[in-house]
């Protein structure tokens, strides 16, 4: 996980948008994240859903939530966005899955899912539709 300390308080400068990553398989995340970061936002990773929770619920101010949805442990994809629904509702989420079926699941139960994506990830696609999601929001 990459530090968060600098991004707990309430202020970001609006250049820099700050994704939450949240995807187990390391070496994805890892790649996901530097690409992110190279086309201008900030980044905050977690390698679970459960993760994810713990760094909202401490104050972490993010601008969008990008997620696998399969995941291990007690709550996937799906359940996160689902919870930051009831949570944060106007916090956008973005889904990801190589497993077709999942997204369709995604899609029909939660609202706040603004965007899908394929694994692999097209980095230059992921990007266009994180900037699509957060220029709607102003």
């Amino acid at each position: 996980m990459s530090p968060a300390e600098d991004l707990m308080d309430d202020a970001h400068p609006a250049a820099q948008p700050v994704v939450l990553l949240v995807e187990d398989e390391v070496l994805i995340r890892l790649a996901t994240a530097d690409h992110l970061r190279l086309c201008g936002f900030k980044v905050v990773e977690a390698g679970t859903a459960t993760e994810a929770q713990e760094l909202i619920l401490a104050g972490l101010k993010v601008d969008l939530v990008f997620s696998d949805i399969t995941m291990p442990g007690g709550l996937d994809g799906i359940g996160l966005a689902k919870w930051l629904e009831q949570t944060t509702a106007d916090l956008p989420v973005m889904l990801a899955s190589g497993v077709p079926r999942a997204l369709d699941g995604a899609k029909q139960s939660c609202p706040n899912v603004r965007a899908i994506s394929n694994k692999p990830y097209d980095g230059d696609e992921v990007v266009a539709q994180i900037r699509a999601i957060l220029a709607a929001r102003l």
